[in-house]
C-alpha cells in the first residue's frame, strides 16, 4: 500500500467515525445537530495540545474522546428544552462559538492553529490500519447499539418524545446519553485526525464540515449503519476519482442531498430496502 492509498484509507476511516457518531444523535435518537464538527475539533485540539506536551498517543486519544463527550453532555443539557428547528439552530450556534473561541486563543495557535504535532510513531500504513481498526470498532459498536434495548429506547424517543414519556422512558436521560456517545466518538475522530494531518486549523472544523458530515448521514440513510458506511466511502472517494469533482465538491454534495431528499428521503439504505423487498 502506497503512502497515497494509506492517506485515502485514513480519511475514509475518520469520516466514517464522524458520520456514524452523528448518526447516533440524529439517526438513532432523532436530534438534529448542525454543529457536529465542533466536537470533532474539540477532540482534535485536546489531543494536539497534549501531544505537544509530550503525552503519548493512547492518552491523547482518550483525553480527546472524554473531553468532547463531556462538553457534548453539557451542550445536551442546554438543548433539552428545544426540538427540531430550534435544536438545529442551537447546535449550529455551538459550532460558531467553538470557532470563535479557538481563533482568539493564542495558546491554541489562534487563526494559525497548531502545527508541528509530533508523529504518531507509526508508519503511514500502520497508522492507516489503526484508523481502520477504530472505524471497524465504531461500526461494531453502532450495530450493537442499534439492536440493544438502548437502541429501541432511542427509536421510541425519536418517534414521539411525549409517547415515550407516557410509558415511563426518561427522555432527557436518553437524549443526553445519545449526545454524550455521539460527541465522544467525534472527539475520537479528531484525535485520530491530528496524527494524520500533523497540523490543525480552525477552518477544518467549520459549519461546512458539519454539513458534510450530515450529508453523509442523510445520503446513507438516517438510522442506518451500513448505508452510512457506503455513503461515506463513496462521498470521500468521489473527489479523489475526479479533479472536477474535487473542485465542485460542495455543489455535488448539495445536488446529491437534494436528489436524495426528493426521491429517497430514507437514503441509500431505504432505496436498497425497497428494491430488495418483494
Amino acid at each position: 500500500m502506497s503512502a497515497y492509498v494509506a492517506s485515502i484509507v485514513s480519511v475514509v476511516g475518520i469520516n466514517m467515525i464522524l458520520a456514524l457518531s452523528l448518526n447516533i444523535i440524529t439517526g438513532f435518537c432523532g436530534q438534529v445537530s448542525l454543529g457536529h464538527a465542533a466536537f470533532y475539533g474539540i477532540g482534535a485540539y485536546t489531543a494536539a495540545y497534549l501531544s505537544k506536551l509530550g503525552v503519548a498517543l493512547p492518552l491523547t486519544l482518550l483525553a480527546g474522546t472524554i473531553t468532547a463527550g463531556l462538553i457534548g453532555v453539557v451542550v445536551g443539557l442546554t438543548s433539552l428544552r428545544v426540538r427540531h428547528d430550534f435544536l438545529a439552530v442551537t447546535t449550529m450556534g455551538i459550532g460558531f462559538v467553538f470557532l470563535g473561541f479557538v481563533r482568539k486563543q493564542k495558546w491554541l495557535g489562534g487563526e494559525l492553529g497548531i502545527s508541528g504535532i509530533p508523529a504518531s510513531g507509526l508508519d503511514p500504513l500502520a497508522y492507516a490500519l489503526l484508523i481502520v481498526g477504530a472505524a471497524a470498532a465504531v461500526i461494531a459498536f453502532t450495530v450493537w447499539l442499534k439492536r440493544s434495548w438502548m437502541g429501541f429506547t432511542f427509536d421510541a424517543v425519536a418517534d414521539d418524545e411525549d409517547a415515550a414519556r407516557t410509558v415511563g422512558i426518561n427522555v432527557s436521560t436518553y437524549k443526553l446519553t445519545a449526545f454524550g456517545i455521539g460527541t465522544a466518538l467525534a472527539g475520537l475522530a479528531g484525535g485520530l485526525y491530528i496524527y494524520f494531518a500533523r497540523i490543525i486549523l480552525p477552518d477544518t472544523f467549520d459549519f461546512v464540515q458539519s454539513i458534510a458530515i450530515l450529508t453523509m448521514v442523510v445520503i446513507g440513510g438516517t438510522g442506518s449503519v451500513w448505508g452510512i458506511v457506503a455513503s461515506t466511502i463513496a462521498l470521500t472517494l468521489l473527489p479523489e476519482v475526479s479533479r472536477a469533482a474535487s473542485d465542485y465538491r460542495l455543489l455535488i454534495f448539495g445536488a446529491m442531498l437534494m436528489l436524495v431528499m426528493r426521491f429517497s428521503p430514507d437514503g441509500l439504505a431505504g432505496l436498497v430496502r425497497r428494491r430488495t423487498t418483494p
